[in-house]
């Protein structure tokens, strides 16, 4: 009897073991849209985010976690762990009139939850392609998908991009009504829910707050009317100028207050709906900015003490506000003050959850896991970079660090000069970038220039740049729903526009011009790996 009840014991210990070693955590990526480095209550913000704070009191908070400048070439290297440039989205965001999404040859993070058995959602703003099967949510690993495949939709009803309807459920629009950042937790809320209990989940939630513009439920708006803007100039020409010359000298900070509280309330939401299914211990969350905030006039943002913002190199524009949270793995109330890129979240959280990436190209990002987890220290090898074209057209703001220079290079050119401007800083023991030392380390400043040029080389001359505007004549559809063209009415292959033999000329001949052969570099040259798709060899 003994014998037997030792066997038992030893049986079911085993198993218990066992579903535990094979227990996957669920996975939530809150992404807001544009918030500071100072606009949370906990670092001294003068409205309620109480919420959002507690993500940073029970989690780790990444204090050098970097993102782009802006927004798609974030959401591109979340998405895939690869650098933007590759990708032809590092300069600009992709707008409503143009053609372009990511690369259906490029493994989005969600397939490899997807192939793993995780069920996966969006609930937000995708921003990653929308004129094409190809390119949408539920052709790159999400199940289901419930937002705007655009940005800057409103608030509130209709949620239109240029005049034309961009709220849907998986392809297919629909008409919710009420506040969007509030629809977007009870569209979570409700799914995790409703999901199949016995497998793990990964959701995805890119929400529109607090960008531009700005508009709030009316409690909010009323709770904030009086809030005084204290905020510091950012020491960026280009964001504070605006500020200056403000000509209705009406603050955005009291209506960004607002959308925040309710950002904030959201995000309350989604980790009440955690502990009611009594899952919180069960679900690793991601929280970051996707850029740094919009501290420009109509934006409302705060980076201080970080120089700049959103749309530019410094500090400010990229040092991002982000935490990680897992009840009872990670340590609660605690800091990293390791790089870390938005490029390292798909390896990081893949790792986290034991996922099989199943990538087939070269991954920029590292896993930052044992970092978080187990505070081992994890050496930055390769340099950083960053840039974008945004908001002017052929005024490039480009950075490339390390763990201690950074060279911050802003490139102007009109249709008869270039003006290249170089700025070096020590990030390490200057982290607000006040003391410019180009003229000190001359050298180090044509280097990391140099290393730039060939960065930017990397970019497909078709990838995106700044267009503000459509091109001249074009409307927008009534409905972006019907505007995707769908998967059976595109060809097979991705198109090369025309013959094999002339790509490689010329994508040899136009070196820093940028690429015609997709994911091409000078060294693919001199190993002979530049050709087009195999597919199209023959042609």
């Amino acid at each position: 009897m003994k014998t037997l009840l030792q066997t038992f014991l030893l049986t079911f210990s085993f198993i218990v073991f066992n579903l535990e070693a094979e227990s996957k955590p669920n996975v939530i990526i809150f992404l807001v849209d544009d918030l500071g480095w100072a606009d949370i209550s906990l670092r001294g913000a003068p409205f309620d985010t109480p919420n959002i704070d507690s993500l940073f009191q029970e989690g780790m908070s990444l204090d050098r976690f970097y993102a782009t400048p802006i927004c798609s070439p974030t959401r591109a290297a979340l998405m895939t762990g690869r650098d933007p440039m590759r990708l032809g989205v590092a300069y600009g965001v992709i707008m409503p009139w143009m053609n372009n999404g990511i690369h259906p040859d490029e493994h989005f993070m969600p397939q490899s939850f997807q192939a793993d058995g995780y069920q996966t959602a969006i609930v937000g703003k995708w921003h990653l392609g929308h004129s094409q099967a190809v390119f949408h949510p539920n052709y790159r690993g999400f199940d289901d998908f419930y937002g705007h495949l655009h940005t800057e939709v409103g608030y509130f009803p209709p949620f239109a991009n240029q005049g034309g309807a961009d709220f849907q459920r998986n392809g297919k629009t629909i008409s919710d009504e009420g506040y969007e950042t509030y629809l977007l937790a009870n569209e979570a809320s409700r799914w995790i829910r409703e999901r199949k209990k016995d497998k793990p989940f990964f959701l995805y939630m890119p929400f529109l707050a607090p960008h531009t513009p700005l508009e709030a439920p009316e409690d909010l708006v009323k709770k904030y009317k009086d809030l005084e803007d204290k905020r510091e100039l950012t020491r960026s020409e280009v964001i504070d100028r605006t500020r200056r010359v403000n000509v209705l000298g009406v603050s955005a900070r009291p209506m960004f207050a607002a959308v925040v509280d309710a950002l904030d309330q959201a995000i309350g939401q989604v980790l009440k709906t955690l502990e009611d299914e009594g899952i919180e211990e069960e679900t690793l969350i991601l929280f970051s900015s996707d850029n740094g905030g919009a501290a420009y006039a109509g934006g409302g943002a705060d980076n201080f003490p970080l120089r700049g913002g959103k749309g530019d190199t410094y500090e400010g524009g990229i040092r991002v506000i982000a935490a990680m949270k897992w009840k009872g793995v990670i340590k609660e109330n605690s800091n990293m003050d390791q790089v870390m890129t938005v490029m390292d979240i798909f390896p990081t959280l893949s790792s986290a959850a034991k996922v099989n990436m199943n990538v087939s190209k070269e991954i920029n990002g590292r896993n930052m896991w044992p970092a978080i987890a187990k505070n081992k220290r994890i050496k930055l090898q390769d340099d950083i970079f960053f840039a974008s074209e945004t908001p002017n057209y052929g005024e490039f703001h480009t950075t490339v660090f390390n763990e201690q220079f950074k060279l911050v290079q802003i490139i102007s050119s009109s249709l008869l000069e270039v003006n290249v401007e170089n700025k070096l800083f020590n990030i390490q023991d200057d982290p607000n970038e006040y003391n410019n030392l180009s003229e000190k380390y001359p050298s180090l400043v044509r280097e990391m220039a140099e290393k730039i040029r060939k960065w930017r080389a990397l970019h497909p001359i078709s990838g995106t740049r700044a267009q503000l505007v459509p091109p001249p004549g074009w409307r927008a559809p009534k409905d972006w729903s019907s505007y995707t063209i769908p998967l059976d009415q595109l060809q097979d292959d991705p198109s090369l526009g025309f013959g094999t033999h002339a790509h490689q000329i010329l994508d040899f001949l136009l070196k820093d011009h940028g690429r015609i052969i997709y994911d091409c570099n000078e060294n693919d040259w001199e190993r002979g790996k530049c050709k087009p798709d195999k597919k199209h060899e023959n042609h």
